[in-house]
């Protein structure tokens, strides 16, 4: 039995890591400490003003371990790592893992080529970036090997050069073709300078001989590729546009800026942390990021928890972070960041001129982000969790957090089959859907499929790990009325089990009108949220039925339906599909139509016509 009071007079005087573990021994907490035995016990000390985020936490801190470091750097690098690996619930988390690209020269080859990379390698080559947008980075590339000719294959030149012929870039006029050594190294390296001197701003001399190219093909009245360089000095212009000069020369840094949500009744918040990239004195772009965030959490701890987090993973690291609020650990943070980048990385508040107005916008856009997300929320929550307490006002029930809904699809009795979706708080959990191929019934009776399907799911033994069948739903949905509700109360009460069944009734038109609940039609507001949604998932159980009997209805089964059909032979099956395309044509053309079908006759076009309707049979 782990006594907290004894460990704690253990705990060593030394840097660390602690961790903090829950009442099912999962990892709820970690953080570094210059002095362990310190640190963990003020979160026991009942004198200290904790704040709400730990006082909470504690209630729920089952024991604790640590693990000594050298120093308070290597306390921080292994805090990182642990947070990464087991995300605990009451430290502040990044809700995304993002990489980002850069773009990559290997000048370090013969024959140079560019590539799109997510990782900054320490292999000669050139790199620029990080970009904030794949699409883009992707963009460039296409345009930088269209404007200075450069290969995109992998082969080893010059030791392949004329092994093989050139590729398809080579005749659109995007590659000189070094691998058929009809450009010498010495040019080509020109084209490289071209190409490293555009990716480090230079747009001017590019647009320049670009409009220099055009002007001699206009006039040597070669229109066509006159249009084309036109083109190409559009895109220049629209990627050079795009260049926002921030004041500063020839500097990288990052600029990170934290709105947080401080509604008071909530026990857990969401904050935004902005980021503007500025690369050689450029804002290239900016990105934010969602994080969830303990109530008592302060501005600075959310950016030093990003910095963290964010720059564990980054390949590129500035020379300087602006960030918005003075951060505890900043110095261990610095030594930290430094080590990674090879050189000293400043983390710095701006109090005054440029840089402060930089980071006010950084953090009003922050701000805006946060505040439509909340906003978006919320209207999904009514989409969901609300449209769920609609119907359990509908139903008089408490606490529905799934349901299940099922659906039968066939083609007059041919390849039965049943589906069931699941949604969980309002949401569709597709991981828990399931397919029924009908077994025991012939022909078309849904009510002994829907009997069938119903009475597998409910005694399907679980595979002692969890599957969509070893949670039991708070509430059926049954795509039908009293018919379909009856069938799975019998089933339920046969197997002893008490689950609410609802219907949907639908009018003469197909539209869901009300629900049938406990022998009772109830009329319900179909402009609600909870009409919405029980409209959506009696579409994706018939959607999803539908696909399912789709995907076994191979050509060879197709065949198998309409060679019951007595009298009708392969002749007659081969007109009826060539007219009608498929079965469900068949199934729905009237006697006149099939009567006017090559080589049917008046006999064969009743026989097919009540091989689909034996219901119209007097």
């Amino acid at each position: 039995m782990f006594q907290i009071e004894e460990e704690l007079k253990k705990l060593p005087g030394k840097p660390g890591v602690y961790i903090m573990h829950g009442e099912k021994d999962e990892i709820i907490y970690v953080g570094k400490a210059v002095s362990l035995k310190n640190r963990v016990r003020q979160y026991f000390q009942s004198s200290r003003n904790k704040g709400v985020k730990i006082e909470q936490m504690v209630t729920h801190i089952s024991r604790f371990e640590y693990i000594i470091t050298d120093s308070e750097l290597e306390a921080l690098v292994l805090e990182c790592n642990l947070i990464k690996e087991h995300r605990p619930k009451y430290n502040t988390m990044l809700k995304d893992d993002k990489t980002y690209p850069f773009i990559k020269v290997t000048v370090n080859e013969p024959y140079p080529r560019i590539l799109f990379s997510r990782r900054m390698k320490k292999d000669k080559s050139k790199y620029f970036g990080p970009y904030t947008s794949a699409g883009a980075v992707k963009d460039v590339i296409e345009l930088t090997r269209k404007l200075y000719q450069i290969r995109s294959c992998n082969r080893i030149l010059p030791k392949d050069i004329g092994k093989e012929r050139p590729c398809l870039y080579h005749h659109m006029g995007q590659c000189a073709a070094p691998c058929q050594g009809w450009i010498s190294q010495e040019e080509y390296r020109e084209h490289i300078d071209g190409l490293l001197r555009f990716l480090n701003g230079d747009f001017q001399g590019t647009v320049e001989d670009l409009t220099k190219k055009m002007m001699a093909a206009s006039e040597a009245m070669n229109f066509e590729e006159a249009a084309s360089l036109r083109d190409l000095i559009q895109s220049v212009k629209r990627i050079g546009e795009r260049q926002k000069i921030t004041g500063y020369h020839q500097e990288d840094k990052d600029i990170i800026a934290a709105a947080m949500d401080e509604s008071e009744d909530l026990r857990e918040q969401d904050a935004v942390v902005q980021v503007f990239f500025v690369r050689d004195g450029r804002l290239i772009g900016r990105e934010h990021f969602f994080l969830h965030v303990a109530k008592g959490d302060t501005k600075g701890q959310v950016i030093s928890s990003f910095l963290k987090q964010y720059y564990a993973g980054t390949p590129y690291i500035p020379k300087e972070l602006m960030v918005q609020s003075e951060i505890e650990d900043a110095e261990v943070i610095e030594e930290w960041l430094s080590a990674r980048r090879g050189q000293k990385v400043y983390i710095r508040v701006p109090k005054k001129g440029t840089k402060e107005k930089l980071m006010e916008l950084a953090f009003e856009n922050a701000r805006m982000v946060l505040t439509k997300d909340r906003e978006r929320i919320k209207r999904e929550e009514g989409r969901t969790i609300g449209a769920v307490k609609e119907i359990e006002g509908w139903l008089n029930l408490k606490n529905i957090h799934r349901m299940e809904a099922f659906d039968i699809s066939n083609i007059s009795g041919f390849e039965s089959v049943g589906s069931m979706v699941v949604y969980e708080k309002g949401h569709p959990k597709k991981s828990d859907y399931r397919k029924f191929r009908i077994k025991s019934v012939q022909g078309p009776n849904d009510y002994a499929s829907m009997e069938e399907v119903l009475t597998r799911r409910f005694t399907h033994e679980s595979n002692g790990e969890y599957d969509s069948f070893s949670r039991l739903p708070d509430l059926i949905l049954m795509d039908g009325g009293r018919g379909q509700v009856n069938i799975a109360r019998k089933v339920l009460e046969k197997l002893g089990l008490s689950i609410p069944v609802c219907g949907m009734v639908k009018d003469d038109h197909h539209r869901t009108r009300g629900v049938f609940f406990n022998n009772v039609e109830i009329p319900i507001d179909t402009s609600g949220e909870g009409f919405h949604l029980v409209t959506r998932i009696q579409d994706e159980a018939h959607r999803f039925a539908i696909e399912y009997h789709r995907s076994l209805r191979s050509k060879d089964q197709v065949k198998s339906i309409l060679d019951d059909i007595p009298g009708i032979g392969e002749t007659r099956r081969k007109a009826l599909l060539r007219k009608f395309k498929s079965i469900e044509a068949i199934r729905d053309a009237s006697l006149e139509e099939l009567k006017n079908t090559e080589s049917m006759n008046a006999a064969s076009a009743i026989k097919v016509h009540a091989f689909f309707h034996p219901e119209k049979v007097e």
